[in-house]
């Protein structure tokens, strides 16, 4: 055990992005015991940003640049990735991370597709697969593929039932939910209406099903998308529970408009499938409107309260 393994770690993101300002404003909004935490970020940045009314432990991540709100740069980059690799080299018990812009990792001469590659890639071990879940509450949306082209989804049924039983497994360990009831979003409009609008299901989705009920996972045949979310988001909104414990996307617009429409700003970006539970709010990082104060928190302080 070291001394960060019971802490929660907060990394402040893209330093020309509204991350440090809705981790200041969260943080002081929550008023939590700041023994609780460690921030990764940079004094010059949270100084630049607004003030903390408590004092949190910093590691500070070296930044000489100047911040230049709403510019995506190499500099920029170079932070969110240094502050990414510190956070998995401390094992804190959980991570929480400010967005950051894949442009500018992509300057930096780091290509990953976003946070949740670069958590991979230092904190995954014995064939570890980073997922990302979205929550609101027990509104929960797994994505069986992540920031990739339409074009480029290549759905295989290896695929499909690895992340389904990882899914399985989250929750009985994490979520202490033994029977977990999944319903499986149809590739195609329709669910492909027997092979006629596609053929995904028939040849991809339909046998990973079979497989999986074999292994004992309560999921459903393909069902069509529209439909499926219609109902979710009558049961959100209505506060009743949910028809499922978790609906599976095929890719990633499929699944985050509906969570993101019916949730909003409590919609939190989980990766599971790792040793540490990370969360991040559901946006970006706003280069629009960075450096003006008028960031709205609550994404920040919804990914927080996930872990504490």
């Amino acid at each position: 055990m070291n001394k960060y393994s019971e802490k929660i770690a907060i990394t402040t993101g893209d330093p020309n992005g509204i991350g440090a300002e809705i981790t200041i404003k969260a943080l002081n909004k929550l008023d939590l015991p700041p023994e609780k935490f460690v921030i990764i970020s940079n004094n010059n940045i949270l100084n630049f940003y607004g003030n903390l009314n408590k004092n949190y432990e910093l590691l500070n991540i070296p930044y000489n640049s100047e911040i230049k709100p709403g510019s995506a740069t190499k500099e920029g980059g170079e932070f969110s990735f240094q502050s990414l690799k510190k956070v998995c080299e401390i094992k804190p018990r959980a991570i929480v991370t400010a967005p950051v812009a894949k442009n500018a990792l992509h300057l930096a001469g780091h290509i990953y597709n976003g946070q949740t590659e670069v958590l991979q890639k230092f904190l995954a071990h014995n064939n570890q697969h980073a997922e990302m879940l979205f929550v609101a509450g027990d509104f929960r949306v797994l994505l069986l593929t992540r920031h990739c082209a339409l074009k480029d989804i290549n759905l295989t049924k290896e695929l499909v039932v690895e992340k389904i039983l990882n899914l399985r497994e989250f929750f009985k360990t994490q979520l202490n939910i033994s029977n977990p009831k999944f319903a499986l979003c149809g590739f195609n409009p329709h669910a492909g209406e027997d092979g006629i609008l596609g053929k995904e299901e028939v040849e991809i989705l339909n046998p990973a099903v079979e497989e999986l009920r074999e292994f004992g996972v309560n999921i459903t045949n393909p069902l069509p998308a529209d439909t499926l979310f219609v109902k979710a988001g009558k049961a959100y909104y209505s506060k009743n529970k949910m028809p499922y414990d978790c609906y599976i996307a095929n890719y990633h617009d499929q699944g985050l408009i509906p969570i993101k429409t019916v949730a909003g700003d409590k919609t939190v970006n989980m990766t599971i499938g790792l040793d540490i539970i990370r969360t991040s709010p559901g946006h970006g990082t706003a280069f629009d409107i960075a450096g003006k104060n008028i960031a709205d928190e609550n994404g920040m302080i919804s990914a927080i309260t996930e872990v504490l």
